[in-house]
């Protein structure tokens, strides 16, 4: 268990504890002449300077294949460009040797990224070997220490902790220094539809719209509660009472009974009218007729429902 605790100290803890294999800069490396550089191990793509430190050409580097980050903030990697163009590179990137020459970043990917956008010809680096199950573990940790995971990416990323260590919950949050509650929330985001999911990545909404969101029992429901937060710019508390009031107003077994009465519509008309209410961010919405004839009805419940479809109507939303 000792080694479980160590995880959730940071990332520095992780390397020391965990890695099968390292070369790291110590002091004995630091003694290492250029004849004895030649005489060691190293991969012919490294070089060692006098003081020890290892450097590498950043275009030998490659993502690592664990890597739970997809999206890579543009701006945030110009200002580290410019700050590595003043400062140079403060920690070195932890590397291991893949096939072909190339190796593969553990931890760094963004220094690399911007080491590269500054023109640097080489990088301060460690060479590690580990597991596959602690590529991920590394890569995780140094993201979350840094907030540089969306949502879904860290929600992905315990997820694939879990399923590789074929751990639980409970492991997994000691493994990144987390509550269990908080590794359980960010998991359960992974159940939102791919379209709401995208809304989360992309900002639209947040993590307390989205728990709100989960909150909701019906599946017609959340789409109408969906489109209001995003339609209307509904706070989390807002969102909130609303899946409380959705959840306890008897709408879904309302709907249910309503379509016992009526006939059922084409699966064509259906799918017009759910694209509607997702537009529009209202329930009340159907296609009196068929899509040869007849009429658009949609229905609000207060000025602020009848405003905001106001206003998608005449096209400024």
């Amino acid at each position: 268990m000792a080694k479980k605790n160590a995880l959730g100290k940071g990332l520095d803890a992780l390397i020391t504890e965990n890695a099968v294999s390292e070369t790291s800069l110590s002091a004995a490396h630091a003694e290492v002449s250029p004849v004895a550089e030649k005489k060691s191990n190293l991969p012919s793509a490294i070089t060692t300077e006098e003081d020890g430190s290892l450097w590498i050409d950043p275009n030998l580097l490659k993502p690592n294949p664990k890597q739970p980050r997809i999206e890579f903030n543009q701006k945030q990697l110009e200002e580290l460009c410019e700050s590595i163009k003043v400062n140079g590179i403060l920690q070195p990137i932890i590397i291991e040797e893949a096939d072909g020459g190339d190796f593969y970043i553990i931890a760094g990917e963004r220094r690399t990224r911007a080491a590269k956008m500054a023109g640097l010809e080489k990088v301060p680096v460690q060479l590690r070997k580990f597991d596959e199950q602690k590529k991920l573990e590394m890569a995780l940790i140094e993201n979350i220490q840094r907030a540089d995971l969306n949502p879904i990416e860290e929600a992905m990323a315990y997820y694939n902790l879990i399923q590789m260590g074929d751990l639980n919950q409970e492991e997994v949050a000691k493994r990144v220094g987390k509550a269990r509650a908080t590794v359980a929330n960010v998991i359960r985001l992974l159940k939102l539809p791919e379209d709401i999911q995208r809304s989360l990545v992309n900002g639209q909404i947040t993590s307390g719209h989205a728990r709100a969101l989960l909150m909701v029992k019906n599946d017609a429901d959340m789409r109408v509660m969906f489109g209001k937060i995003v339609g209307s710019g509904l706070s989390v508390r807002e969102a909130e009472a609303l899946a409380d009031q959705y959840n306890n107003g008897g709408r879904a077994s309302a709907k249910k009974i309503d379509d016992k009465k009526k006939p059922k519509k084409d699966a064509d008309v259906l799918n017009f009218e759910q694209e509607l209410r997702n537009i529009f961010g209202t329930r009340d919405v159907s296609l009196k007729g068929d899509i040869n004839k007849g009429s658009i009805v949609i229905g609000f419940d207060n000025k602020k429902d009848f405003e905001r479809i106001y206003e998608v109507l005449l096209g400024r939303k």
